[in-house]
């Protein structure tokens, strides 16, 4: 298998990624394990390895990077979850895709085709749901931030993805549907991670590097399913997105904001039930 001159980017936690290794020239490796035996055998084989805090996810070590070679980033990069082949695609989707030069949507499931496609195995045609597939590898999701419920995924700063984008961009586009590869995994370009500045990866880390109580937060969930947007939109980002202290000086405000909506909930619910005439 020839090997490509992309650079990989690889998160990982508990696994050895020697398939993806075989696939790259150049790479560095965010490890977060816990598992003694997996970080001694990396270490042994003296790969490129960055010890990382466990965040519960991998975006955070692909903003790292950025933050970390802004200067120097590669022309194209692999952002990589160790596991990825078999999880989150195919090794075939993969051997297809590694050496792509522009964006692209690492993300391949063929066991759903026939549930999100037009028709399905039977030639009837299928009701459009929640979830459905833009394409083979871009997952379309309805913006409904439903994993924001979860008490597995506790949010401090955002109710939904909704507030999330309102935070971070003066006039955004609130999509009815985002597309997204499930996984957070990517080709992505240079350029595209310059069309922000290194703060503005900074600040969106501490998003979501706040803690695992018990799990990563909401927030993570809610960054995974704009990174397209991210990466592509050509909306002004709010000032403070370019600046720590201001950045900081505003997040008391976004917990604040979502203190008073949970405190608010049974208040709005019971006036709503008295409007409907289910309670007197």
């Amino acid at each position: 298998m020839e090997k490509t001159d992309n650079f990989f980017v690889i998160h990982n936690f508990n696994t050895v990624p020697n398939d993806l290794l075989a696939y790259c020239k150049e790479y560095v490796i965010y490890d977060c394990s816990t598992e003694s035996a997996v970080k001694k055998q990396l270490k042994d084989m003296g790969l490129n390895i960055k010890e990382v805090e466990n965040t519960g996810h991998n975006i955070t070590s692909y903003f790292s990077y950025f933050d970390e070679h802004y200067d120097a980033l590669p022309e194209v990069m692999c952002l990589l979850k160790g596991n990825m082949i078999g999880r989150h695609c195919s090794k075939a989707f993969f051997e297809h895709t590694y050496n792509n030069k522009s964006f692209t949507f690492l993300y391949d499931e063929k066991q759903y085709w026939d549930r999100f496609s037009k028709y399905n195995e039977n030639g009837e045609r299928n009701d459009v749901g929640n979830t459905f597939l833009a394409m083979e590898n871009v997952y379309v999701e309805k913006n409904d931030s439903w994993y924001a419920a979860s008490e597995n995924h506790p949010k401090k700063y955002f109710n939904d993805a909704d507030d999330l984008l309102r935070f971070i961009y003066k006039k955004p586009m609130i999509p009815q549907y985002f597309m997204f590869a499930s996984g957070a995994c990517y080709i992505v370009r240079r350029e595209q991670v310059l069309r922000h500045s290194r703060e503005f990866y900074r600040n969106l880390n501490k998003l979501m590097n706040y803690g695992m109580a018990p799990s990563f937060p909401s927030e993570a969930h809610q960054v995974e399913r704009i990174l397209p947007i991210i990466f592509h939109s050509v909306s002004e980002v709010q000032d403070y997105m370019n600046d720590e202290a201001a950045f900081e000086a505003k997040l008391p405000e976004c917990s604040a904001y979502i203190q008073y909506k949970y405190e608010n909930r049974p208040r709005k619910f019971k006036k709503l039930r008295k409007a409907l005439g289910l309670i007197q």
